[in-house]
């Protein structure tokens, strides 16, 4: 599905993500990678997560790289008490084995409830936030890009107990930041959308056949 120039390193970031943290996150815990956990009594409390661009659960052509691939705007609400910072990870809610990882943003200030479309550094992003590097190596948005079906992102906020600032270098590598997001969440959210290989509008929350537009 992603294209070819960037296979071999988006295998090498998979690879990395699934021996080098340890199973705790990667497959429970905070939800970071995999399924969130069923709610418990000790689970993070719960974000809400919308984006105004989002209708029917479709996230239109012109945010994957059908269309201008640009980063949607996203809204939240609910941050829990001790929220210092939010961050935003956009991963593939179907990879078989690791997510790709199209977009990480950190450092989002406690008080800060949306984020802008085509939040591109340094214009457009919350004050003091920063990006991280994706699966491509890329420190950006990655427009997701399905090829053949229909497929299913996610848009995940957390909420963290402290900033990262002091932690991370410039454009932080995948792996690290991720880690330590993993370590500080008190809070999180998701929004699961679902993007059309093409950039026909959908129709009634269902991608449109190609063969039907000639």
């Amino acid at each position: 599905m992603r294209r070819g120039s960037f296979a071999g390193r988006s295998k090498a970031v998979a690879a990395a993500l699934a021996v080098l943290l340890p199973a705790s996150v990667l497959l429970g815990g905070c939800g970071l990678l995999g399924s969130p956990r069923p709610p418990t009594a000790d689970a993070p409390i719960k974000l809400t997560v919308t984006s105004p661009v989002v209708s029917q659960g479709m996230l239109p052509a012109r945010f994957t790289c059908h269309g201008a691939g640009k980063s949607p705007p996203i809204f939240w609400s609910g941050a829990p008490p001790g929220t210092k910072s939010f961050a935003i990870v956009v991963d593939d809610s179907d990879a078989p084995i690791a997510p790709q990882i199209y977009w990480i943003v950190f450092d989002i200030g406690p008080y800060t409830t949306y984020i802008q479309s085509n939040a591109v550094p340094p214009h457009e992003l919350p004050p003091h936030a920063r990006v991280a590097q994706n699966s491509v190596g890329k420190a950006g948005y990655d427009p997701p890009c399905p090829r053949e079906a229909r497929h299913f992102y996610r848009f995940t906020v957390y909420a963290l107990n402290t900033s990262l600032g002091k932690l991370l270098p410039a454009n932080p590598p995948l792996l690290e930041t991720w880690t330590d997001i993993a370590r500080h969440v008190i809070g999180r959210g998701t929004m699961t959308v679902q993007a059309c290989p093409n950039r026909l509008p959908p129709s009634g929350g269902q991608c449109a056949s190609t063969s039907s537009s000639t």
